[in-house]
């Protein structure tokens, strides 16, 4: 009986990415802070309040720790059978979600009072959960085109189809390469992904197409975004303007940066400075040296993230916990590239740093994950304990 209480018994959860993840945490509302009071203050919308945005992410923060810290403590394999619970939800949300009313030519949000709800955030999740138990469960089979992998690729395609008429391109490229690494990872034959990728890549091209003729204004804006970073000074004031002021703030940082709260662009020049553009800040406030130190506490974050995922005994788990750092290191990657001009503009979060409950509540839950995932590959590793006898 002191056998199997023991065998069943979990390990300690990996505290050098909890820590990780709660300094990043901490960081991002330092960020927040910076980056937004000073347009919350004089506007009467933010009841001119500079702690308005801090105090709400703050809140979301508080709400995402809990359920990092209820997920660490259930038994990741639960998801293997249970990703329904958390699929057909967001699956549910993302067909209504095209019918609300549009916020910057884009249909993204439920608006509850004065609550945000962004299901594309829920949905990569959602996403990762279902195809590694799709993957794992399907086993050898995996490598056979039809009963393998076409199922996934359905499975992928519906949902970015449904991101797409939003649109949201964005977390659409996130979520499909998300998709590719997991699917990768899970044993596929290349040849077969890399044909997939051409389909899929004219899919795309069609689903554009046709998001261009159902909603020409938001895909007007998405597309000055995409193209501006070509030749941003074609047309400064225009679809320019945003990655412009984004390398001026670069510029202004300097080597040594301008000081902390002493950001210039974030003053009306950057639309959403305390979201998309929150790098931006962070190298201006923070200079080349500050923001260096922060990709590489990034990297190590992602690097740790990844060694949980790879001392993982289970192959479901190790599929799952690489599509989550599949999820932030791709989603980092696009933000920081499209800030600082090497990639095109998309609109995508910087994780557990930029202004946004959603995001941050589904990045934390991710964690939430991981951690339960490291605390079975620690459980191997779990020295036996012998009980010291009473001395009476």
């Amino acid at each position: 009986m002191k056998k199997t209480q023991q065998n069943g018994s979990r390990g300690r959860p990996d505290f050098l990415l909890l820590i990780l993840t709660l300094l990043l945490v901490g960081f991002g509302l330092v960020m927040v802070f910076s980056a937004s009071s000073n347009i919350a203050l004089v506007s009467s919308k933010f009841n001119n309040d500079a702690f308005y945005f801090t105090k709400r992410q703050l809140a979301w923060a508080v709400l995402g720790i809990f359920s990092m810290l209820f997920l660490m403590n259930l038994p990741y394999q639960i998801f293997k059978r249970g990703f329904l619970l958390l699929f057909i939800p967001v699956l549910i949300m993302l067909m209504i979600v095209p019918f609300t009313e549009p916020v910057n030519g884009a249909r993204s949000w439920f608006q509850i009072g004065s609550l945000g709800i962004q299901p594309t955030e829920p949905a990569k999740l959602a996403i990762i959960l279902y195809l590694g138990a799709l993957i794992s469960k399907k086993g050898e089979k995996f490598r056979d085109f039809k009963k393998g992998l076409v199922p996934v690729l359905v499975i992928v395609t519906i949902i970015c189809g449904l991101i797409m008429a939003q649109p949201d391109l964005g977390s659409c490229m996130v979520l499909a390469s998300c998709a590719i690494i997991m699917i990768i990872a899970g044993g596929a034959n290349l040849k077969q992904v890399a044909v997939s990728g051409g389909v899929a890549a004219i899919g795309v091209a069609i689903l554009a197409a046709i998001g261009m003729a159902t909603n020409p204004k938001g895909w007007e804006y998405r597309i000055a975004r995409f193209t501006a970073y070509s030749d941003p000074l074609a047309d400064q004031q225009g679809s320019g303007f945003q990655l412009v002021s984004s390398l001026q703030a670069l510029g202004h940082g300097g080597f040594t940066g301008a000081g902390f709260g002493e950001s210039v662009q974030k003053l009306h020049y950057l639309d959403y400075p305390y979201n998309d553009f929150i790098f931006s800040v962070i190298a201006e406030e923070l200079g080349f040296i500050g923001a260096s130190l922060f990709l590489l506490f990034y990297l190590l974050f992602l690097w740790r993230a990844l060694i949980v995922a790879l001392r993982c005994p289970d192959h479901y788990g190790t599929i799952i916990g690489v599509g989550i750092v599949g999820l932030f290191g791709i989603q980092a990657f696009i933000n920081v590239g499209g800030v600082t001009g090497a990639i095109p503009l998309t609109g995508v979060t910087l994780p557990f740093i930029s202004y946004g409950g959603s995001s941050l509540l589904v990045c934390l839950m991710c964690i939430g994950v991981l951690l339960s995932i490291s605390r079975e590959a620690n459980k191997q590793d779990k020295p036996e304990r012998t009980k010291r006898p009473h001395h009476h």
